[in-house]
């Protein structure tokens, strides 16, 4: 996945990217948002979780801050800014080489990047996209809509 990821990255103009792991979604956005030259903050609108999780999560009282984006990853993927003329072709353009390669794996996107304090936020009700596990029926499911007028995309 990296190695077609990194291609696509520098095909569509990334400007940034981490992988998601240890410190979950918002952790690792928010360690992102501090390193940009640029005075940006990550808004985050769609939160990608593995199918029912969400529901585990919240019959377990959210012992892991799941929807707060902060449970901890051992292999969550990767996030990726890019240009918001770019995004949604990155996203299409990963689904195409991971279902050629027998690969389960998806790209969505997430939130948008603006003007800002150098965070990451999750806005009060997220949209939560139910990501099918690996190797079952629909895991490379389109969700590379759109949103406003930013400047760049989290994907």
């Amino acid at each position: 996945m990296f190695s077609a990821a990194a291609g696509l990255m520098h095909k569509y103009q990334a400007h940034a990217a981490t992988d998601v792991t240890g410190f979950g979604l918002l952790g690792h956005a928010n360690n992102l948002a501090a390193q940009q030259k640029n005075e940006v903050a990550f808004v985050i609108h769609n939160l990608p979780i593995i199918a029912k999780m969400s529901a585990i999560s919240k019959a377990c009282g959210n012992l892991f801050n799941l929807l707060q984006g902060r449970s901890a990853e051992t292999s969550g993927g990767l996030l990726v800014c890019l240009p918001r003329e770019q995004a949604a072709k990155f996203c299409s353009e990963m689904k195409s080489l991971n279902s050629a390669q027998g690969a389960s794996n998806g790209a969505w996107i997430i939130g948008i990047v603006e003007k800002g304090d150098r965070q990451a936020r999750i806005i009060d009700k997220p949209r939560i996209i139910e990501v099918p596990p690996r190797g079952s029926q629909g895991a490379n499911q389109d969700n590379c809509a759109t949103n406003s007028d930013p400047s760049s995309y989290l994907s």
